[in-house]
């Protein structure tokens, strides 16, 4: 009998399926952008043989639109890391402020959200957990589609929001801290050994609109890796021991991160990460009164249509720390 090949493992087949799909997408958007240069060209060409001004405004929003699809795809050359085609895990956390952090928290999960239905990316809630009073305290959640940990790992950090507050009765401006915590889905199986005395594993009922199965049993399934304080959860899957297997599948792939990151720390020696959600550690800043403002502090690229952001236009930013982080900038560099 002859012995199995590669092809005949389907998680070996399956991933190469998809690069070659990839290859394909990106071969049809280079042929539609050499397509919609020379359309371009013989615009300009008829509007200066028939002397048409009016055909200015036309020529010019197909500029603008060739001009966006092209960056787009040079900010994909970009994503050369060994993860970044993977999908993405998102963990919110509302900091200091109480009620008006939880409240900056649903903001920011909407945004997220709405930016994955831009992208047509899917959006999978893992595990959610209500404010006390409104919002959300933590949200972890997982998008899917390609690219999508390349580019959101440009959001990973300390969110920060000036407002005059909802909440606060007297109407004085009050400043918000939510943590957003990135790491790549990965799906093929991580060399991390775990020792099981190292585990805290505790169950507990599933709650809120997280999940799209919530039972009245303690399925959901919360690890706390005892020597680095490292905790996930999950309550989506349907069962105590899918809710368990997807945990394990996040704790490995987030030690393997850490490891990264200590490794590229002793190489570079560039500043550890700053863990505490407060004053002084964010890296965008979400400004509504009294001006509007969004200004991220590693690139500093800014603008001042909060709405759009607000709203999912989140690319502009994404681009730009991918761009910053090319010439080879660190988190610690001013």
């Amino acid at each position: 009998m002859e012995a199995p090949g590669f092809w005949d493992n389907p998680e070996y087949s399956n991933k190469k399926m998809k690069e070659l799909k990839n290859l394909k997408d990106t071969v049809e958007q280079i042929e539609h952008l050499g397509t919609q240069y020379e359309d371009i060209e013989t615009l300009i060409e008829m509007g200066n043989e028939e002397n048409d001004e009016s055909m200015a405004e036309e020529i010019r929003s197909e500029l603008d639109s060739f001009t966006d699809e092209l960056e787009t795809l040079r900010i994909s050359t970009l994503l050369t890391g060994e993860y970044d085609k993977n999908g993405a895990i998102l963990k919110l956390n509302a900091g200091a402020g109480g009620t008006e952090s939880c409240d900056w928290c649903s903001m920011l999960y909407r945004m997220y959200t709405r930016w994955a239905e831009r992208k047509g990316f899917g959006l999978e809630v893992l595990d959610y957990l209500d404010g006390d009073e409104a919002g959300i305290k933590s949200v972890t959640f997982q998008v899917n589609g390609e690219n999508a940990y390349g580019y959101l790992k440009s959001e990973k950090g300390v969110h920060r929001l000036v407002r005059i507050s909802p909440f606060n009765a007297q109407g004085k401006r009050q400043t918000s801290f939510v943590s957003l915590d990135v790491m790549p889905d990965i799906e093929e199986e991580l060399d991390i050994e775990i020792n099981e005395e190292d585990l805290r594993i505790d169950t507990y009922r599933s709650s809120g609109a997280g999940g799209q199965h919530i039972n009245k049993t303690s399925s959901a399934i919360r690890i706390t890796h005892l020597p680095t304080g490292i905790v996930v959860q999950c309550q989506n899957e349907r069962s105590q021991f899918q809710n368990k297997d997807k945990a394990m599948q996040m704790l490995k792939a987030k030690l393997y991160m850490l490891k990264q990151e200590e490794n590229a720390q002793k190489l570079s020696g560039i500043r550890g990460e700053v863990k505490e959600i407060g004053w002084g550690n964010q890296i965008r800043s979400y400004v509504f009164q009294p001006y509007t403002m969004v200004k991220d502090h590693r690139t500093n690229h800014e603008t001042g249509n909060v709405d759009a952001v607000m709203d999912g236009a989140l690319d502009p930013f994404i681009n730009a720390y991918l761009k910053w982080i090319s010439t080879g900038k660190t988190a610690g560099d001013e």
